[in-house]
């Protein structure tokens, strides 16, 4: 059975939705990539979107569609970052009162981030509180709506739009490589990848310490994860979700995972090479293309690049750590 929580017609919606108010995010590539992976890689650069991650697309979509009474009310959510931000400046450009709940671990660089756009951040220990029961109980407490980072139909869409944006300005594709948390970004981008390149192959990537999505994938039941230790916070979630865990069964042709020391190489080769800040998150497509987990010579490889919120401070201990 397809599922038919989000469709092709929401992400075209949500696309005209957000024109005007999100980047057109650029396109790079990169003769080095080319030639070290026998395709064209075509590099979609979220971390050069509002916010710094593809994030804000979902997060304004969402909110402009609430009703009169939700924005006067306010909004809720939680994150370890970037869909905070997301949220926080999404309500600031709508004037929607927003309320993040963040864990108090989260990079410092996001925290002031978001609340530099408005919000009210209540701080979490993410060893001792179940976030999805805390927001619901604040939200219910002090009746907001609740807006999920990823297992939301307008979330869902709004970060489809990456994909038909990378589509228009590329043309075919034969592979696209999503990195991959709670599924939202793949599960757009699949939907609007398949609408429109039925023969595009869609693969989301995780990392090795955080592969409930691949389990899930494999096992084709929802699989979970406790708290992963990975660098990429953006990855951490628990399990897909309710509607993210069938569309990614139905839209997309695999899964794979990267180790932690990937992350990192890759992550430094996109600074050194490429020129831009991406973080660890946001280079996990990259990561397996470059670490030949994922190989595809001759063919167009469309690449997400989520974003590029980093914590600089942690830089140099994550590189002596790894003896990079």
């Amino acid at each position: 059975m397809v599922p038919n929580s989000v469709t092709i017609t929401e992400v075209q919606a949500a696309q005209n939705r957000l024109l005007g108010i999100i980047h057109h995010t650029p396109v790079l590539t990169s003769r080095t990539v080319n030639e070290r992976t026998h395709s064209q890689v075509f590099f979609k650069c979220e971390n050069f979107q509002r916010t710094g991650a593809f994030k804000f697309r979902g997060a304004y979509n969402a909110l402009a569609q609430l009703t009169e009474a939700q924005t006067q009310k306010g909004v809720l959510t939680y994150s370890s970052g970037n869909h905070a931000q997301a949220i926080a400046l999404a309500g600031k450009l709508l004037n929607i009162p927003t309320t993040i709940v963040m864990p108090d671990d989260a990079p410092a660089v996001k925290q002031t981030a978001t609340r530099g756009y408005g919000a009210e951040v209540i701080l979490y220990n993410r060893y001792t509180t179940n976030r999805e029961e805390l927001a619901q109980s604040l939200a219910g407490d002090r009746n907001l709506t609740l807006i999920p980072p990823y297992d939301h139909p307008d979330i869902i869409a709004g970060q489809g739009t990456a994909a038909l944006e990378l589509i228009k300005e590329v043309g075919e594709l034969d592979l696209l490589l999503v990195p991959c948390g709670g599924g939202g970004l793949i599960s757009g981008c699949a939907i609007a990848s398949k609408a429109l390149l039925p023969n595009c192959r869609v693969i989301g990537v995780e990392p090795e310490l955080a592969d409930d999505a691949t389990r899930s994938f494999q096992s084709k039941s929802l699989q979970t994860v406790n708290n992963p230790q990975t660098i990429a916070d953006g990855a951490r979630t628990p399990s897909l979700g309710k509607i993210t865990f069938p569309l990614v069964l139905h839209y997309v042709d695999d899964m794979v995972t990267i180790s932690e020391s990937a992350i990192l190489r890759t992550m430094f080769f996109l600074w050194e090479r490429l020129k831009i800040v991406v973080e660890p998150t946001g280079v996990l497509a990259t990561a397996a293309l470059l670490e030949r987990v994922v190989t595809a010579p001759g063919a167009r490889i469309g690449v997400m690049i989520t974003g590029g919120n980093v914590d600089l401070t942690q830089l140099a201990q994550l590189k002596a750590e790894d003896n990079l």
